[in-house]
């Protein structure tokens, strides 16, 4: 079932943040993006998640209808933003659910923001930046606009530049993720602290190790003892691995929706 949506822009840190709201009831969920994505990226899993509650995909800084800003490109700087988009739509404490580059977003707004965030739905990212594949990392040392011409090529490319503010930005898109994606990071000692509760959500070919998800489950308390003979968890943590899926198909999959329904729930 398709669900019409309404559209617009929350004012945020010198932004016009773009965002899609379908649905209506419950507590909302915030939907981020992957790098180059939109908030169609997603496709029909917005309308399987807005079901029985209010969703709302977000386009970050410089991403689809959203322009870019003097500013460069940071996990924090997203998690501030994120959590204007929240305030500014009179959300109260919603849901996050972020893929990839819009999962670190999202982890910084709970770690930033707690009183913005009821639940987190995080997939397919690693809690340092070590945590990727080596040939993964490999192919973001070498992510800049001297690419441009191979992405213009490509499906993402066609998709930002139908709806950007200023096709001719896209560039500057690749030089500011590049940029970020090289930035080492380890949120290690922050995630401990979080209370949240959080779903880790990865494909078992995703670009992250299972081996690294199991990590990060752990260090959110997940994980580390028996559940007993009554079925009772330890944590309000869970951690899920979704068999036959890989960093580029994950984000669309009826799978994730269901994880994220019943989590969210």
């Amino acid at each position: 079932m398709s669900y019409p949506s309404t559209t617009g822009y929350a004012p945020v840190n010198g932004m016009d943040i773009y965002w899609e709201s379908r649905g209506t009831g419950g507590t909302p969920l915030v939907v981020v993006h992957g790098g180059f994505g939109l908030a169609g990226m997603f496709g029909e899993l917005l309308d399987e998640l807005a079901v029985q509650r209010r969703v709302i995909a977000v386009e970050l800084q410089a991403h689809g209808h959203t322009h870019d800003i003097d500013r460069a490109f940071s996990y924090e700087g997203f998690g501030d933003d994120l959590a204007g988009v929240i305030e500014h739509l009179g959300l109260g404490r919603a849901d996050l659910l972020g893929y990839s580059l819009g999962a670190g977003a999202s982890l910084r707004t709970a770690i930033q923001h707690p009183e913005r965030v009821r639940r987190l739905a995080l997939v397919s990212i690693p809690f340092r930046r070590d945590g990727w594949f080596p040939e993964v990392l490999a192919a973001m040392s070498q992510l800049s606009s001297a690419g441009f011409e191979q992405m213009k090529q490509s499906p993402m490319y066609q998709a930002w530049s139908a709806v950007a503010p200023d096709v001719d930005a896209f560039p500057a898109l690749m030089d500011k993720t590049g940029d970020l994606l090289r930035r080492p990071y380890d949120w290690t000692e922050e995630i401990k602290q979080l209370s949240i509760p959080t779903l880790l959500v990865y494909g078992d070919a995703d670009s992250v190790p299972p081996s690294h998800a199991a990590a990060f489950f752990a260090l959110l308390g997940g994980g580390l003892k028996d559940a007993g003979w009554d079925g009772s968890l330890p944590t309000d943590m869970r951690l899920a691995i979704l068999p036959g899926l890989t960093h580029y198909n994950i984000f669309h999959a009826q799978q994730l929706a269901d994880v994220v329904t019943e989590f969210t729930s």
